[in-house]
């Protein structure tokens, strides 16, 4: 009987140690344990002398801190912690995660014809870099505005191609004459047309070839106006170099002046390349492989920088590459002296596949 009254107050002593363990200091908590007699108290938790390793993040844990991490703005990190499930010894502990960095918000960017865009484009590129942001003081912004079918828009870039803008027009005019206007030019009426009655009106016939390739694959309905407005840019490269006469080339013009698309690069354009050295003082002309990480801080509107470097280079008095068909669509007022542009051959189809530029106030 002596022997047992004499261990309940140590017991009771153990149980209030161990129930205010975690939150104390950790002299504290030695300094209660040791008042335990060791032949009563179990061996003391083992506690390290270093902080121990930062575990890494489960799936579930990762998602929970990336939802945090996202409604935090304008931070670089911030610090996560969870509990660990409880050990043996039925104790949680605190963990102290390594930092998650928040990457910066991904700009989503519209077509340039939608209201406000290229003005939050401007906004952008001027951010993120101050060289094209001096350049594009000089120079009043561009205008997206018009909007043609996409099987009229590609009639015309290959009416266009290799022409200077003056006969680039008059042959366009006559062509639209043949098919009863703008409204007429259609996959069935193209066909319907031979190529004398093509060359009638100044037409080749390699282009009248092209021409007819193009109504043939919307017959077929390989290509379709519905089609190439919602095909996404790589599908798009895809779908159109298939068809006879158009290039990389082409199709890049035709998705900034005509589809208006926010993100094009480019990067065998010669007025571009030009533009670049001009404006990063570089010794030569940078190569189109280099392009896109020369130009990789414009994302997601390097059609709007594009833009500013045609005329940067116009005013530096050479030629620009920028195409025909992007005056004839009207997006600007024209020129009135005509340049006849220089030849690039088109990497994809192996065609000479330019055609003339004036730029326009």
């Amino acid at each position: 009987m002596g022997e047992q009254s004499q261990h309940k107050p140590q017991l009771h002593v153990l149980v209030q140690t161990e129930s205010h363990s975690l939150p104390q200091p950790l002299h504290d908590s030695a300094a209660e344990l040791a008042t335990v007699p060791q032949q009563t108290a179990g061996p003391p938790a083992k506690i390290p002398s270093r902080p121990r390793k930062i575990r890494k993040l489960s799936p579930e844990d990762a998602s929970t801190a990336t939802a945090t991490a996202s409604a935090v703005s304008n931070k670089t990190s911030i610090t996560a912690t969870e509990t660990v499930k409880p050990t043996k010894s039925n104790k949680t502990r605190t963990v102290q995660q390594r930092a998650i960095v928040v990457a910066a918000p991904r700009v989503v960017a519209r077509s340039l014809s939608c209201e406000g865009e290229v003005e939050s484009a401007i906004r952008h590129l001027r951010e993120s870099d101050p060289l094209l942001g001096s350049l594009m003081n000089v120079h009043p912004p561009p205008s997206f505005e018009s909007f043609d079918t996409p099987f009229l828009a590609l009639t015309r870039s290959i009416l266009y191609q290799q022409l200077a803008l003056k006969a680039g027009r008059s042959i366009y005019a006559r062509f639209i004459a043949l098919c009863g206007g703008e409204s007429g030019v259609l996959p069935e009426t193209v066909l319907a047309l031979t190529p004398q009655q093509l060359r009638q009106v100044g037409v080749s016939g390699r282009k009248a070839s092209y021409l007819h390739d193009l109504a043939r694959k919307y017959q077929n309905g390989i290509l379709s106006d519905a089609a190439i407005l919602s095909m996404d840019d790589k599908s798009l490269f895809t779908m159109l170099t298939m068809v006879n006469g158009i290039g990389l080339w082409s199709v890049h013009m035709f998705m900034i002046f005509s589809l208006h698309r926010p993100d094009v690069l480019p990067i065998n354009d010669l007025g571009v390349r030009k533009g670049v050295q001009l404006l990063y003082n570089l010794e030569e002309l940078p190569r189109p492989s280099q392009m896109d990480q020369l130009c990789e801080k414009w994302r997601p509107y390097r059609s709007v920088a594009s833009w500013y470097l045609w005329r940067f280079v116009e005013a530096k008095g050479s030629p620009s590459s920028a195409v025909a068909v992007a005056t004839a669509t009207g997006l600007t007022q024209q020129q009135q002296e005509e340049q006849e542009q220089p030849q690039i051959l088109d990497p994809i189809n192996g065609i000479l596949n330019l055609g003339a530029c004036a730029w326009g106030q």
